[in-house]
């Protein structure tokens, strides 16, 4: 493994590529920039080290598409395999329109043909950073509100399901068997420990507890 210094816990560019020139070009273009870079000579050497770095790492993926053994897309395959979702950003000279479309339906956050300007592969590194940026504090938000999700009591629960759905206080009393002052308290405590402001709110956050983001 041929890996530029630095820290995982840093958001990271991780370079996979077979070609030493690649490697080192998006290295030193990283290093200029300020950002932590790590580069690996093989896809199998990458997974390899995730055993240290860890899967939930910040960053993105700088990923050659041709390599021997596990080419590019195997790779992004294995990730999706394991829940590693880090923004990937593939690089290849012999980058074809299906294998693009292929990479990008799996998630990919871009594709990019070379040689590219120096400029242009920075500018699309930094967007795929910004995308990670945006991913880890979906996962925050969702976290958060799984916590406060399970501060529920199981009659709260039902309540909020109801309630995020639209229904009625009338129409919860009866399907739940309760009196509608019963109902409107158990909405008031389900709008506290959710900290919903309002109902639209509190249908936000049961959509997107229910897509699990």
């Amino acid at each position: 493994m041929d890996e530029a210094e630095a820290k995982t816990t840093d958001p990271t560019v991780f370079v996979v590529d077979d070609d030493d020139a690649m490697r080192d070009a998006v290295s030193a273009l990283m290093r200029n920039t300020g950002i932590a870079c790590r580069t690996y000579s093989s896809a199998q050497a990458f997974l390899d080290a995730l055993a240290d770095i860890g899967r939930d790492v910040g960053g993105c993926l700088v990923l050659d598409i041709r390599m021997p053994g596990m080419d590019g897309l195997e790779l992004q395959d294995a990730l999706i395999r394991i829940g590693v979702d880090l923004p990937i950003v593939f690089v290849s000279r012999y980058g074809d329109i299906p294998t693009a479309v292929r990479a990008m339906k799996s998630g990919a956050t871009d594709f990019l043909s070379l040689p590219a300007e120096g400029k242009v592969l920075r500018d699309r590194i930094a967007a795929a950073l910004d995308a990670d940026v945006d991913r880890r504090e979906r996962r925050r938000q969702l976290a958060e509100l799984r916590t406060r999700a399970t501060t529920l009591s199981p009659r709260e629960t039902e309540v909020f399901e109801r309630v995020a759905t639209g229904q009625a206080n009338k129409a919860i009393a009866i399907d739940l068997g309760i009196s509608e002052r019963t109902v409107e308290i158990h909405r008031s405590r389900v709008m506290r420990k959710m900290m919903a402001y309002n109902l639209a709110e509190l249908v936000r956050m049961k959509i997107s507890l229910d897509a699990r983001i």
